[in-house]
């Protein structure tokens, strides 16, 4: 099964996180087939982010995400990727070159970060890697190092509808990503406090939920859904 293969031996704390950061690699740019520039080009768009932005990635594995929202925010901002994975954070350090563009080994439902310390915090395929009794904690932890007024951007994996894709995703990947919940991330975000929340999916296989937190200018940089 590919989830053995990229997962490897599993972490005590976190048992869904990525042990293998090349095998991960691969395997996004065959399941993306020359489209996660792209893709994670419309994530950074939805962020809203803004040149001297503070931004977290929740869940960053190899830093694909966070590498490409440091040179949105340019060398005035800054970017810290979190991961409980040591292989991926240090495959991130490894091919990492933005200035300002940080990795540290954390976990999503106990960041090692003060109330307020970002503007942008943004996750990208990670929390159906998150203990399931567990992401609703993660979420609230987004929203409590967000400054009031910081945005929240929440990406996930979208199960496909037909039985056979289903079936195919599942021998592949396992039942976490063939019945993964998304349906419950607005819940999530909603429950935590967040509020002006919109989604909507991006082709070809993820479901986004945007959010604010009260209090503040969230000058957002987009606005309503995204399909396609």
């Amino acid at each position: 099964m590919l989830g053995r293969l990229l997962h490897g031996r599993p972490h005590a704390a976190a048992p869904g996180a990525i042990g293998h950061a090349r095998a991960y690699e691969v395997f996004a740019a065959i399941a993306l087939a020359g489209r996660r520039r792209r893709l994670y080009g419309r994530l950074v768009a939805l962020s809203g982010a803004r040149p001297g932005e503070r931004v977290l990635d929740v869940g960053c594995g190899t830093g694909y995400l966070a590498r490409m929202m440091a040179r949105t925010v340019g060398p005035e901002g800054s970017v810290l990727g979190v991961d409980p994975s040591v292989p991926m954070i240090r495959y991130a350090r490894e091919h990492t070159r933005e200035a300002g563009c940080v990795f540290t080994e954390g976990f999503a439902e106990d960041l090692d970060a003060p109330e307020s310390a970002f503007d942008v915090v943004v996750t990208s395929l990670a929390v159906h890697h998150f203990p399931e009794e567990k992401r609703g904690q993660a979420i609230k932890e987004m929203f409590r190092v967000l400054r009031p007024g910081g945005r929240v951007l929440i990406a996930d994996f979208r199960p496909p509808v037909g039985g056979s894709a289903q079936r195919l995703v599942g021998a592949l990947a396992g039942p976490v990503m063939r019945h993964n919940p998304v349906h419950l991330l607005e819940p999530f975000a909603r429950e935590a406090g967040f509020r002006e929340l919109d989604s909507g999916d991006l082709r070809p296989f993820l479901h986004y939920v945007r959010g604010v937190k009260p209090g503040g200018q969230a000058g957002r940089g987009c606005r309503g859904g995204v399909t396609g």
